[in-house]
Protein backbone atom coordinates (compact mmCIF):
# COMPACT_ATOMS: atom_id res chain seq x y z
CA UNK A 1 0.00 0.00 0.00
CA UNK A 2 3.16 2.36 0.34
CA UNK A 3 5.28 3.50 -2.13
CA UNK A 4 9.25 2.97 -0.91
CA UNK A 5 9.62 6.57 -1.34
CA UNK A 6 6.66 7.51 0.39
CA UNK A 7 5.93 7.57 4.22
CA UNK A 8 2.75 7.31 5.05
CA UNK A 9 0.87 10.73 6.75
CA UNK A 10 -0.47 7.97 9.37
CA UNK A 11 0.51 4.62 9.85
CA UNK A 12 -1.85 2.09 12.34
CA UNK A 13 0.14 -1.14 13.35
CA UNK A 14 -1.62 -3.84 15.15
CA UNK A 15 -4.04 -1.51 17.32
CA UNK A 16 -5.54 -2.87 20.49
CA UNK A 17 -7.80 -1.37 23.24
CA UNK A 18 -9.40 -3.89 26.07
CA UNK A 19 -11.62 -2.36 28.42
CA UNK A 20 -11.31 -4.22 31.69
CA UNK A 21 -14.60 -5.44 33.15
CA UNK A 22 -14.27 -5.72 37.24
CA UNK A 23 -16.43 -7.02 40.15
CA UNK A 24 -16.96 -6.68 43.43
CA UNK A 25 -15.80 -4.23 46.41
CA UNK A 26 -11.84 -4.57 45.61
CA UNK A 27 -12.64 -4.11 41.53
CA UNK A 28 -11.03 -7.22 40.31
CA UNK A 29 -10.64 -7.92 36.96
CA UNK A 30 -12.65 -10.80 35.70
CA UNK A 31 -12.69 -10.04 31.86
CA UNK A 32 -12.48 -7.12 29.47
CA UNK A 33 -14.43 -5.92 26.15
CA UNK A 34 -12.35 -6.14 23.00
CA UNK A 35 -13.32 -2.85 21.81
CA UNK A 36 -10.79 -2.62 18.89
CA UNK A 37 -9.01 -6.04 18.72
CA UNK A 38 -5.75 -5.54 15.88
CA UNK A 39 -5.96 -3.32 13.30
CA UNK A 40 -3.24 -1.94 10.99
CA UNK A 41 -3.84 0.31 7.86
CA UNK A 42 -2.03 2.98 6.19
CA UNK A 43 -2.77 6.25 4.76
CA UNK A 44 -1.11 8.67 2.27
CA UNK A 45 -1.38 12.18 2.62
CA UNK A 46 -4.44 13.35 0.48
CA UNK A 47 -6.41 10.03 0.85
CA UNK A 48 -9.30 9.20 2.60
CA UNK A 49 -10.67 6.20 4.54
CA UNK A 50 -13.68 4.98 5.89
CA UNK A 51 -13.99 2.99 8.81
CA UNK A 52 -17.44 1.12 8.24
CA UNK A 53 -19.49 -1.36 11.08
CA UNK A 54 -22.29 -1.96 12.88
CA UNK A 55 -23.26 0.39 15.77
CA UNK A 56 -20.67 -0.49 19.04
CA UNK A 57 -18.23 -2.09 17.12
CA UNK A 58 -15.61 0.59 18.26
CA UNK A 59 -14.96 2.74 15.21
CA UNK A 60 -15.09 5.80 17.77
CA UNK A 61 -13.10 3.98 20.31
CA UNK A 62 -10.30 3.43 17.32
CA UNK A 63 -10.31 7.29 16.82
CA UNK A 64 -9.79 8.09 20.17
CA UNK A 65 -7.29 6.04 20.53
CA UNK A 66 -5.35 6.88 17.03
CA UNK A 67 -5.18 10.44 18.68
CA UNK A 68 -4.05 9.06 21.91
CA UNK A 69 -7.04 10.83 23.49
CA UNK A 70 -7.65 7.20 25.05
CA UNK A 71 -4.30 4.88 25.66
CA UNK A 72 -3.68 1.85 23.39
CA UNK A 73 -3.81 -1.42 25.38
CA UNK A 74 -1.24 -2.85 22.52
CA UNK A 75 0.11 -1.73 19.09
CA UNK A 76 1.61 2.20 17.54
CA UNK A 77 0.03 4.75 15.59
CA UNK A 78 2.78 6.23 13.49
CA UNK A 79 2.09 10.30 12.35
CA UNK A 80 4.17 11.30 9.82
CA UNK A 81 6.64 8.64 10.91
CA UNK A 82 6.75 9.59 14.77
CA UNK A 83 5.14 7.13 17.18
CA UNK A 84 2.61 8.82 18.90
CA UNK A 85 2.40 5.76 21.69
CA UNK A 86 5.66 6.85 22.88
CA UNK A 87 5.68 10.36 22.88
CA UNK A 88 5.08 12.60 26.52
CA UNK A 89 2.18 14.77 26.99
CA UNK A 90 3.77 18.32 25.76
CA UNK A 91 5.26 16.13 22.51
CA UNK A 92 1.70 14.64 21.80
CA UNK A 93 -0.22 18.17 22.48
CA UNK A 94 2.09 19.77 19.95
CA UNK A 95 1.26 16.57 16.99
CA UNK A 96 -2.71 17.13 18.00
CA UNK A 97 -2.36 20.17 16.15
CA UNK A 98 -2.10 18.28 12.95
CA UNK A 99 -4.74 15.85 13.85
CA UNK A 100 -8.02 16.77 14.73
CA UNK A 101 -11.20 15.09 15.47
CA UNK A 102 -14.83 15.43 14.48
CA UNK A 103 -16.86 14.11 17.07
CA UNK A 104 -20.09 11.66 16.38
CA UNK A 105 -22.09 13.95 19.09
CA UNK A 106 -22.05 17.37 18.68
CA UNK A 107 -24.33 17.64 21.65
CA UNK A 108 -21.81 16.29 23.74
CA UNK A 109 -18.69 17.50 22.51
CA UNK A 110 -19.64 21.04 22.49
CA UNK A 111 -20.05 23.09 25.64
CA UNK A 112 -23.41 25.02 26.53
CA UNK A 113 -21.74 27.60 28.58
CA UNK A 114 -19.56 28.84 25.43
CA UNK A 115 -20.76 30.81 22.26
CA UNK A 116 -19.63 29.21 19.19
CA UNK A 117 -16.95 32.01 18.52
CA UNK A 118 -15.73 30.85 21.86
CA UNK A 119 -15.58 27.21 20.90
CA UNK A 120 -14.33 27.63 17.59
CA UNK A 121 -11.13 30.19 18.91
CA UNK A 122 -10.31 27.50 21.64
CA UNK A 123 -7.67 25.96 19.79
CA UNK A 124 -6.83 28.97 18.01
CA UNK A 125 -5.55 30.86 21.23
CA UNK A 126 -4.19 27.48 22.51
CA UNK A 127 -1.85 27.18 19.33
CA UNK A 128 -1.67 29.81 17.50
CA UNK A 129 -0.59 33.57 18.51
CA UNK A 130 -3.34 35.78 16.82
CA UNK A 131 -4.48 38.92 17.69
CA UNK A 132 -8.21 39.61 18.69
CA UNK A 133 -9.29 40.94 15.69
CA UNK A 134 -7.47 38.81 13.43
CA UNK A 135 -9.19 35.54 16.20
CA UNK A 136 -12.30 36.93 15.19
CA UNK A 137 -11.87 37.29 11.59
CA UNK A 138 -10.75 33.32 11.11
CA UNK A 139 -13.27 32.57 13.46
CA UNK A 140 -15.97 33.98 11.20
CA UNK A 141 -14.02 32.51 7.58
CA UNK A 142 -14.78 29.06 9.61
CA UNK A 143 -18.00 29.28 9.95
CA UNK A 144 -18.68 30.89 6.53
CA UNK A 145 -16.48 28.25 5.06
CA UNK A 146 -19.09 25.34 6.73
CA UNK A 147 -21.87 27.29 5.07
CA UNK A 148 -22.84 29.63 8.62
CA UNK A 149 -23.66 32.87 9.27
CA UNK A 150 -20.95 34.74 10.64
CA UNK A 151 -22.89 36.40 13.09
CA UNK A 152 -23.54 33.34 14.99
CA UNK A 153 -20.23 33.61 17.13
CA UNK A 154 -22.80 34.86 20.18
CA UNK A 155 -24.52 32.33 19.95
CA UNK A 156 -24.88 29.06 21.95
CA UNK A 157 -24.92 25.32 21.10
CA UNK A 158 -28.63 24.97 22.72
CA UNK A 159 -29.91 27.65 19.63
CA UNK A 160 -28.31 25.27 16.83
CA UNK A 161 -29.86 22.24 15.25
CA UNK A 162 -28.07 18.80 15.48
CA UNK A 163 -26.86 19.82 11.93
CA UNK A 164 -25.40 23.04 12.55
CA UNK A 165 -23.90 21.86 15.79
CA UNK A 166 -22.21 19.68 13.63
CA UNK A 167 -21.11 22.14 11.55
CA UNK A 168 -19.70 24.18 14.15
CA UNK A 169 -17.61 20.85 15.51
CA UNK A 170 -16.39 20.83 11.77
CA UNK A 171 -15.46 24.52 11.79
CA UNK A 172 -13.59 23.96 15.15
CA UNK A 173 -11.49 20.51 13.65
CA UNK A 174 -10.31 23.32 10.52
CA UNK A 175 -9.57 25.84 13.14
CA UNK A 176 -5.62 24.71 13.15
CA UNK A 177 -5.70 23.53 9.58
CA UNK A 178 -4.73 19.83 10.59
CA UNK A 179 -3.36 17.24 8.34
CA UNK A 180 -5.62 14.77 9.43
CA UNK A 181 -9.00 14.31 10.56
CA UNK A 182 -11.05 11.87 11.99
Amino acid sequence: MTNENNKALLKVDGLVKHFPITRGIFRREVGSVNAVDGISFEIQEGETLGLVGESGCGKSTAGRVILQLIPATAGNVFFKGRDLTSLDKEELRKQRQQMQMIFQDPQDSLNPRMTVGSIISEPILEHKNLQTKERRQLVEQLLISVGMNPKFTNRYPHEFSGGQRQRIGIARALALSPDFII
